[in-house]
């Protein structure tokens, strides 16, 4: 899309949001308004699907959305098998909105639209990836209305305002334009919700940052992975880093949030990712990882929940579990951030890279954490550590690092990387620029000594410190206060007591002077604080 259109689909966008949204809480409203695109993006693409098929058969004037339901269904099989899904042209998002204000029971249409198409794919290799797909678009809500009329009018508007968007045409390949809205929609609700929003909100430039740093200079990989998805972000930046078609088995993820894990996969489709080749799943990854049969991955990028509570040693079967019994030690029970590390490494291929946003606290505490630590680096698996800004992501100000791992090192050392100062101010946050992103990308390329920005550090170092892997331990950050020099403000100071007391002398000279005027009253004369004396002749 160019800049122009997509600074208009923004716009339109957020009026539609605001607009609609009411009462509701953004953060809880966006549910809706994606759910709508959602359907309307899959309606589109169903119809665009058939109508090319029969175009190029030399049927030039024929529409999907025109055919009676009796005469498509004789293409339900064949569309479910390539498509993962079906929809009959009655229930099309066009034509239902076309009929919406007409419509007293919009709510029950639409209500039988979202489980018509969730059905299509029951038992069938897409089941799981449409399964529930509509359950958070709860068109019966009293947050859309207290009573059905208003529910129904709020959804006329919603319908209208996302028909309205100008998404393009799938024959001009400008397909990204719903991942666009996907992406400002989330970006949107996310920077209002407050803490809530960066629970599922990993910013496009985080992303950017992550995704390259796990992928390297690969030009295809077999799979990505992302043990605590959210809403796909790191996921799909793989695929437009990349290149999809360059991702060879596809994109896989595990979500414990059910709101959340149905809109990475409405997210998925949106950026025209097919049923089969993403694998999201609903669970604990901790306590119930659902990717033991796909794992290793080539590439892990993730942005997991920093300091949550997880079972660690409360469930005895933990200590076992072959993703952490190499440690011989579980992460603290209040806080599980190296339990992702752990699991993760555990998935990671032997050519693979591992890139995870970490609470900076895990760098350098005792106990449990200083152990895993140690595993860590004693097999050299931490390739490197890499200081972020403060004020990067929504609803936090605390200053994120990034831990890279690999399992084929060439050097038993860690490097080190501040980049505490690559940023921009941007209203209330701070933001990664693309020449931000690339000099990180490029210290850590090039793994050598610079100061005050990088330093490479072998084991031992590491080990002396108490296997402290914070990045202030090893690069010395620049002093950026003054400098000053203490012979030559001695100096100055001397010259100023000096022209000090010559100016103290001078003044002195002249008040003894007027004093000694036999003609001019003494200082403070008839003002009240030396008496005036008599003139006296001689």
């Amino acid at each position: 899309m160019k800049s122009q259109e997509r600074e208009e689909l923004h716009r339109t966008i957020w009026a539609i949001a605001n607009d609609l949204r009411g009462a509701v809480d953004g953060w809880d409203f966006k549910q809706y308004v994606l759910g709508m695109l959602f359907y309307r993006y899959i309606s589109e693409n169903l119809a665009s699907y058939v109508n090319r098929g029969e175009r190029d058969a030399g049927n030039a004037a024929f529409d999907y959305a025109k055919l009676s339901d009796k005469d498509a269904e004789t293409a339900r099989e064949d569309l479910v098998r390539s498509k993962g899904f079906f929809i009959l042209p009655s229930q099309l998002f066009a034509n239902v909105r076309e009929r919406a204000s007409r419509d007293e029971n919009l709510n029950e249409t639409l209500n039988a639209v979202f489980r018509s198409i969730e059905e299509s794919a029951r038992g069938t290799e897409s089941e799981s990836d449409f399964a529930g797909l509509f359950d958070d678009i709860d068109v019966n809500s009293k947050k859309l209305g207290a009573t059905v009329e208003q529910r129904n009018e709020r959804l006329v508007k919603l319908m209208n305002g996302v028909g309205e968007m100008r998404l393009g045409d799938y024959r001009d390949n400008t397909i990204d334009a719903f991942g666009d809205a996907y992406e400002f929609l989330m970006g949107m609700y996310a920077s209002n919700a407050g803490k809530s929003g960066g629970e599922f909100f990993t910013p496009q430039e985080v992303s950017e940052l992550l995704t390259r740093l796990a992928i390297g200079d690969k030009k295809k990989v077999n799979k990505v992975y992302d043990p605590a998805c959210g809403s796909g972000s790191l996921l799909l930046k793989a695929a437009k880093v990349l290149g999809k078609d360059n991702v060879r088995l596809g994109f896989f993820g595990q979500e414990i949030n059910i709101t959340t894990y149905n809109l990475c996969r409405i997210n998925m489709f949106l950026h025209d990712i097919g049923y089969d080749k993403f694998d999201i799943a609903l669970g604990d990854t901790l306590t119930a990882p659902q990717h033991w049969d796909d794992q290793p991955f080539e590439v892990i990028v993730s942005n997991p929940p920093y300091s949550i509570r997880w079972d660690g040693d409360s469930d005895a079967t933990l200590i076992n579990d072959p993703r952490f019994s190499p440690a011989g030690v579980l992460a603290p029970k209040s806080k599980a951030d190296l339990a992702f590390i752990m699991h993760s490494l555990a998935f990671l291929a032997t050519n693979g890279t591992a890139a995870i946003v970490c609470f900076p606290g895990i760098m350098y505490r005792g106990g449990a954490e200083k152990k895993i630590r140690q595993y860590l680096v004693d097999n050299n698996y931490v390739d490197a550590v890499i200081q972020l800004p403060d004020n990067l992501f929504f609803g936090t100000s605390i200053a994120t690092c990034i831990m890279v791992m690999k399992k084929g090192k060439r050097d038993n050392a860690v490097l080190f990387v501040d980049a505490s100062e690559e940023c921009v101010k941007v209203t209330n946050n701070n933001r990664l620029t693309d020449e931000n992103i690339d000099r990180i990308l490029a210290l850590c390329k090039d793994r050598k000594d610079v100061q005050h920005k990088a330093r490479l550090v072998h084991h031992d170092e590491i080990a002396e410190n108490d296997f402290n892997l914070s990045v202030s331990t090893y690069v010395e950050q620049k002093d950026t206060r003054e400098k000053v020099d203490i012979v030559k403000l001695e100096a100055e100071l001397k010259e100023i007591v000096a022209r000090e007391a010559k100016l103290r002398a001078e003044i002195d000279k002249i008040v003894k002077e007027l004093n000694d005027d036999k003609g001019l009253t003494p200082a403070g004369a008839g003002i009240g604080l030396t008496p005036a004396k008599p003139n006296r002749r001689a």
